[in-house]
């Protein structure tokens, strides 16, 4: 009996050499956009990276994207305050959206952050899928339920990705997992494949390349 929301595969090495292609040019910083009204022209397909503070976003892209500096990271949770839009290659945006879960920020900016959030999510036709992070030390928390809810009532897909795999033990990896797999059951939105990820060690690199190589 296959699990629930299983682990993706690894491509084949068609779907991977056209991953590999797909960020093999330059990728390129375009803008940090605080208002809908700053967001570029939506004529390419776009997928978005969310996750809580800290989560290792910023540095999963720079993997993705095999650029060391490309996204900033920071050990200050909520640096990361713009929607930060990237090209890869001509035909595709990378958005690494604000960081959440933030307890350090003054509520009036948390508010305006979720409320550019869901402005985005709700809005942007070009969106494709949503990569939420989830930390393989801590699991789902109430704040990614949160974001998950959010994905769902903009019917966005979303696609959970396991972040910071090789700071876990496999049977500790396995006991997260169920408990990522029980917190997607809930959410209509989430795709129903899990990538496991360490932008550390370049696990699940090439197959997050090959995902986002493969969306129409």
């Amino acid at each position: 009996m296959q699990l629930p929301f299983p682990l993706a595969e690894e491509p084949d090495a068609q779907t991977m050499e056209k991953g590999r292609l797909l960020f093999a040019g330059p990728t390129e910083f375009v803008k940090g956009v605080v208002a809908m009204s700053g967001l570029p022209e939506a004529d390419r397909l776009e997928v978005c990276f969310a996750g809580r503070s800290n989560v290792g976003k910023s540095t999963l892209i720079n993997a993705l994207t095999g650029m060391k500096a490309l996204a900033r990271a920071s050990n200050t949770p909520g640096r990361t305050q713009e929607i930060n839009y990237f090209t890869a290659g001509d035909d595709l945006y990378l958005v690494d959206l604000p960081g959440y879960g933030y307890a350090n920020a003054p509520l009036p900016v948390v508010e305006k952050w979720q409320r550019l959030l869901k402005q985005f999510l709700q809005g942007r036709q070009t969106l494709r899928r949503a990569f939420v992070l989830i930390d393989a030390r801590h699991g789902v928390k109430a704040v990614d339920d949160e974001i998950m809810s959010l994905l769902d009532s903009a019917a966005v897909t979303f696609q959970a990705i396991l972040t910071k795999a090789d700071k876990v033990k496999e049977i500790e990896r396995e006991k997260i997992l169920d408990q990522v797999r029980g917190a997607l059951a809930k959410h209509p939105a989430a795709y129903p494949e899990i990538i496991v990820t360490s932008s550390e060690k370049g696990w699940g690199i090439s197959t997050l390349r090959s995902v986002i190589a493969t969306l129409e």
